[in-house]
């Protein structure tokens, strides 16, 4: 009888790789093995779908969609501000700004993850949607070369929103999903990218159209703000908090002693000083180099429509790859893609380096979060471990369009930050190809202690 025998639990310590789709891949899971009765199937514990799963997911896509893909379009405000609105300001000095609020979306995860962790996920959903309104509404009273009023409103208050949104609504997708998770973060990342796209398209004609800056922005504010207040109606965490909620510390302190997880975040800081250079400085290379002010426009939007084919795709790929593997090959493509830009001079070049680039890092941004999620081995740390990755990380980017911006110099000398960005991404892949040879090296002796326990039973 399955009572009377006594059950022995497998555990495997460390992360999935992904690199397995049959047979052992499946022993990973903990759970109790006896030899009367079969394993419990996972679909109990994880819905993966039904109206309260599909609607969250709807509402994280469009949190993605107002927060991330609203600071993705920064290249149309970069172009905007250096050309007519902050005139007595460098490159450099503006590109603080776009480049302090994508440090925030990310990095403030490390206080937003650990709330979320304690149950606070609905206060700071609202509390983030109501900031993001206000600070665009307030972006949209500052005034011609009032810095301070734009770094305060656009940088530092919309970022502090979004990265009190961007975690939680990440996260709360392990709720529901655990098979089909990778997938379905692929399409919730999409969010970001199709925002992007949606934002740039829709700035460059409030900003340079009729409305001005003013009423432009106010516009872009009350469309952001009626979606961010469908997304909270959306969402529906299906867990309970942990009654002991997670130790940072101890968290902290279990990372760095996780090889591989210290290379990911080694990896994101070095390529993410790289990566964002084309997103906020490819719109306004377009037109330094005499490409037709139009296309130029639209040079954002076909690097963000590409971007959102990447991180779509990348579930899929992933599946066969690896998403260890996929992100190896994401971030060198970038990397080399960065060095391409310093051939970038009529509209061709700039069409090819857009599509090319665009996709491959929607590929990264796609498994950017499964790959945290496949290193961390008790999904109960989840938010923590997002959170400290997200802000170690984060500082990349917030020094990497500074530094492109100051390399770039008043006189557009575009191939200094073009090569300091393509060879600083590089950099980064190494990281993450010296975490993938370790990952398959804690694989195979996964393998092995598996196996000889699967060989002690009949």
């Amino acid at each position: 009888m399955a009572s009377e025998s006594e059950p022995q639990t497998l555990y495997v310590t460390g992360a999935p790789c992904h690199e397995n789709k049959q047979g052992l891949e499946t022993l990973v899971e903990a759970y109790s093995v006896t030899k009367d009765s079969d394993p419990p199937s996972l679909s109990d514990e994880f819905p993966e779908g039904g109206l309260a799963a599909w609607t969250t997911v709807f509402g994280s896509f469009l949190v993605q969609f107002s927060g991330f893909g609203y600071a993705t379009s920064f290249g149309v405000y970069q172009d905007f501000y250096t050309q007519h609105y902050l005139t007595k300001q460098t490159s450099s000095a503006i590109s603080w700004i776009g480049s302090l609020n994508m440090f925030l979306v990310t990095s403030v995860g490390l206080v937003s993850g650990s709330l979320y962790d304690r149950g606070y996920f609905y206060h700071l959903m609202i509390v983030g949607s109501l900031l993001q309104s206000f600070s665009l509404f307030m972006l949209s009273l500052s005034k011609p070369d009032q810095y301070y009023q734009i770094f305060l409103t656009q940088g530092l208050g919309s970022g502090i929103a979004a990265g009190l949104m961007f975690v939680p609504s990440t996260a709360v997708i392990a709720h529901y999903f655990r098979r089909k998770r990778t997938l379905v973060l692929t399409f919730v990342a999409s969010g970001s990218s199709l925002g992007a796209t949606i934002h740039s398209i829709m700035l460059n004609n409030l900003l340079n159209g009729p409305l001005g800056f003013s009423n432009g922005v106010c516009v872009s504010a009350g469309l952001i703000s009626v979606l961010l207040l469908i997304a909270c109606l959306c969402m529906r965490t299906r867990l309970d908090s942990p009654t002991t909620p997670v130790n940072y510390i101890a968290a902290a302190r279990k990372c760095v002693r996780d090889v591989p997880f210290v290379l990911m975040i080694a990896g994101g800081f070095l390529f993410q000083i790289g990566f964002y250079y084309p997103m906020f400085f490819f719109q306004l290379d377009s037109i330094k180099h005499g490409i037709n002010v139009t296309f130029s426009f639209y040079s954002l939007v076909i690097l963000n429509v590409s971007n959102s084919v990447g991180r779509v795709t990348s579930g899929f790929i992933a599946a066969f790859t690896g998403v260890p593997n996929l992100t190896i090959l994401a971030t060198v493509s970038c990397g080399v893609l960065n060095l391409g830009l310093i051939g970038l001079s009529n509209m061709a070049s700039a069409t090819v380096l857009g599509v090319l680039y665009g996709y491959f890092a929607g590929l990264f941004i796609g498994v950017w979060v499964p790959l945290m999620a496949d290193l961390t081995p008790d999904l109960s740390e989840l938010g923590a471990r997002m959170g400290i990755c997200f802000c170690m990380s984060g500082f990349g980017s917030l020094i990497g369009t500074p530094i492109s911006g100051a390399l770039l110099t008043s006189n557009y000398t575009w191939w200094i930050p073009a090569l300091f960005s393509g060879i600083i991404a590089l950099a980064g892949s190494m990281m993450y190809i010296i975490m993938r040879l370790m990952l398959e090296g804690r694989l195979k002796k996964q393998r092995g202690a598996q196996l000889e326990v699967l060989e002690s039973y009949p």
